[in-house]
């Protein structure tokens, strides 16, 4: 049976494999592991071919004979948030979140909110693979509503999490990018609920991406911290093209690395709980221990997703959790990786505290954090990773294989792991000397392009 699901739903290229019948095929499988008529919602990002394929998505799912209530265009946490509120035994969700501008894909909300369970995503592959395509007569026909309101409902809920008035007094000015992506209905209208006021840029949804490609990694935004220095903001935001990340500008227009601002709230969360867990992956940064710790906070690694996250965070109710490239989860508003409600949050910390995240930076350890890529194709991803684990296990240091391969070397470590979204080995490799991090992760490419020279090629 196909594996089709990765860390984060179904991503491929349109029109190589995601094509109509192949999102055709998916989703009528999906229907058939429903019970008959059941309420499902469906959303939408930006991409050129989210529109078309949601609604392909809805009337499959129709015919099929449930009841469709089409929430639109939304943020993925936002469509979370929504799922439970308008009733729905599942979400399903047309998005690619970062990815480049020809991907697309599938997300599978659960009722809760929750990304689904593997278990239920292995369901679905098996209809896929057993051609599942339940058909109902003309008087069973499901309808397909729509609801204009789940913009309002998520930003509704997260400004009842944060003391509003007082981020108002403060009178933050604010550069929010949407990156041309799903935010545009939420994060303007949000910072204005908030009383910043907001400068907006690429704040209209264009699935070209024509500001900048959709991962807010710090080459891809530089216009956007430029801008911030230029308008004398005290804080930028900037969102993925699904917005479940939110990465910061300082006002001193600085590019903020992800991992130090998920470590400075972590560590607000565990004092503000007088202790606690956070659970992250194994991709996760040594700081984030360091400065918990001291507060009554411990750690509790996972492998890299979302999904096992926040269903890692929910079982040991732990008080923040996320990923280190600005995914953050919020578990007393949802469990799920949330840009909105971060950047709520990150206000509310500056309004709490009277002071500038960058000084608020300075108090918490700092690692250099070193990520890179390695063009894999996903048939050889097995055998290339075997490849690596027995490679870096000769040297005799400490290694885990909770995901990928982490090994722990002299003054730092090391982590390879293949992607689950893309065609690529991701390096990650972390020391609080800036140079052995670059050396770090220079062993770890080299030692994925050695693997992949060295692996047996698919028949």
């Amino acid at each position: 049976m196909p594996r089709l699901f990765g860390t984060n739903g179904i991503r491929e290229v349109v029109g190589e494999r995601l094509t109509p019948t192949f999102v055709g095929r998916v989703v009528a499988a999906v229907a058939s592991v429903l019970p008959p008529g059941a309420p499902i919602a469906v959303g939408w990002d930006g991409r050129t071919s989210s529109p078309a394929f949601a609604r392909l998505a809805s009337a499959t799912l129709a015919l099929a004979g449930h009841r469709v209530i089409e929430l639109g265009l939304l943020p993925t946490p936002a469509f979370q948030y929504n799922v439970p509120r308008v009733g729905a035994q599942l979400g399903l969700i047309v998005t690619a979140s970062h990815n480049p501008p020809e991907f697309n894909g599938l997300k599978c909300i659960g009722p809760d909110g929750l990304e689904v369970p593997r278990a239920f995503e292995e369901r679905i592959e098996a209809a896929v693979d057993a051609a599942a395509a339940p058909v109902v007569p003309y008087d069973r026909v499901g309808e397909i509503l729509g609801d204009s309101l789940g913009a309002h409902r998520y930003v509704d809920g997260i400004v009842a999490q944060v003391d509003a008035a007082r981020i108002a007094a403060r009178r933050f000015t604010v550069v929010v990018d949407c990156g041309n992506g799903a935010s545009v209905t939420t994060a303007p209208a949000l910072l204005r609920r908030l009383g910043c006021r907001v400068v907006s840029l690429n704040a209209h949804a264009d699935g070209t991406f024509p500001g900048h490609l959709s991962e807010p990694v710090e080459a891809n935004v530089r216009d956007t911290v430029r801008v911030v220095g230029t308008v004398g903001a005290d804080l930028g935001v900037i969102h993925d093209g699904d917005a479940d990340r939110a990465v910061f500008v300082d006002g001193s227009g600085h590019y903020l690395a992800p991992e130090h601002v998920f470590t400075l709230l972590a560590r607000d969360a565990v004092e503000r709980h007088h202790g606690g867990v956070v659970v992250t992956p194994v991709s996760g940064s040594q700081a984030v221990e360091d400065a918990i710790a001291p507060v009554g906070g411990s750690v509790v690694y996972t492998r890299v997703g979302s999904p096992t996250v926040t269903r890692e965070m929910k079982a040991r109710h732990a008080v923040f959790g996320g990923e280190e490239n600005g995914g953050s989860v919020f578990p007393e508003f949802q469990y799920a990786r949330d840009g909105g409600m971060a950047a709520a949050a990150v206000l509310d910390l500056l309004a709490r505290t009277g002071s500038s995240i960058g000084a608020l930076l300075e108090t918490v350890p700092r690692y250099a954090f070193v990520k890179e890529k390695v063009a894999c194709p996903v048939e050889r991803r097995a055998d290339v990773l075997a490849h690596v684990a027995a490679s870096l296990g000769r040297d005799g240091g400490k290694v885990e294989t909770i995901d990928g391969v982490k090994a722990y070397r002299s003054g730092g470590w090391v982590l390879l792991r293949p992607s689950g979204t893309e065609p690529l080995f991701r390096v990650f490799a972390e020391s609080k000397d800036p140079a052995r991090a670059r050396a770090l992760a220079d062993e770890g490419m080299a030692a994925v392009r050695a693997a992949i020279a060295a692996a047996p090629r698919a028949a």
